[in-house]
């Protein structure tokens, strides 16, 4: 009787490089060894030393640096980990996600967290193992605590076992449904409805004029699909906010309805995996007053 489990979702605890090749190389080797699909997905410098130490089993291995594949947290599960799992549908995969690291943005964490818990809906009763390391050593505590509540199995240095902070995936997505920042005064704001929506996706495309084309054309697609959702599933109109932050352009849906469901795993709601797979950051607040979603593109 085969007594590994259909799917394992395991946090590395790590405190320096060594503790990150010994965690990290051993489950990618053992995974090559067997002749699983393997994936790494980690911030690009780690990468080279990954390789180095795992030798001619490197050439086995994907390598993705996940500061640009991830990002954007909300497309880890659609486009890294469920698109390299699709390319094996009959294998046991094994992937390392590292999803935070030191210096990530404070913006971006609620979404991160929000992706833990996620993944182990997502990939429920899938065949594989995905390992993500954590920076013990200069992640903040909290950073920490939430790694055990995303987390069933922990792993800190020699010893591997059961996490009894684990919390129930679709909560802990609900404890970071957190109020995003307020616009600033000088965002751009203009009610839409079916009637105006074509209106609404040229003032998109001004207001964006200093990003590329392609830019663009991804940001007016993604707002039109938020804007589309909300004609559908809300009030049938709503309200786009637009401002500039920096080099990206920010862009604000705001209506009366439920939203996207937090229990979200990317196996189904294609419109918002289109969203977080065409923006660099996508941020969502559901409340009793309805629902915004805030899209970043050209940070």
């Amino acid at each position: 009787m085969n007594s590994v489990a259909p799917f394992a979702h395991e946090a590395l605890l790590y405190r320096d490089e060594e503790e990150f090749l010994d965690g990290t190389a051993r489950f990618v080797a053992d995974g090559v060894d067997s002749g699983e699909p393997v994936l790494v997905a980690v911030p690009e410098p780690k990468i080279a030393v990954l390789r180095s130490r795992l030798g001619g089993r490197a050439d086995r291995v994907h390598f993705i640096d996940m500061t640009e594949a991830g990002r954007n947290p909300g497309r880890i599960i659609p486009g890294v980990l469920m698109a390299f799992s699709a390319s094996a549908p009959q294998s046991r995969v094994r992937m390392v996600g590292e999803p935070i690291w030191p210096g990530r943005d404070e913006l971006e964490y609620p979404a991160c967290i929000q992706h833990e818990a996620l993944v182990n809906t997502a990939f429920e009763g899938r065949r594989g193992t995905i390992l993500c390391p954590y920076n013990a050593g200069l992640l903040p505590e909290h950073v920490l605590e939430d790694a055990r509540r995303t987390h069933p199995v922990l792993i800190d240095g020699a010893r591997r076992f059961a996490s009894e902070s684990y919390t129930d995936p679709s909560g802990l997505a609900d404890l970071y449904n957190v109020p995003l920042p307020p616009p600033p005064a000088s965002a751009e704001e203009h009610a839409f409805s079916v009637g105006t929506l074509a209106h609404m996706r040229k003032l998109v495309s001004m207001y964006a004029h200093w990003l590329r084309r392609e830019q663009v054309e991804d940001l007016v697609l993604a707002v039109n699909e938020l804007a589309t959702n909300s004609i559908l599933h809300a009030s049938g109109r709503g309200v786009l906010r637009l401002w500039r932050e920096g080099d990206a352009a920010v862009c604000e849906v705001s209506d009366s309805g439920a939203g996207f469901p937090p229990s979200f795993t990317g196996l189904s709601g294609f419109g918002i995996v289109m969203v977080n797979l065409l923006c660099d950051l996508v941020r969502t607040h559901t409340s009793h007053s309805g629902t915004t979603v805030r899209v970043y593109l050209g940070r």
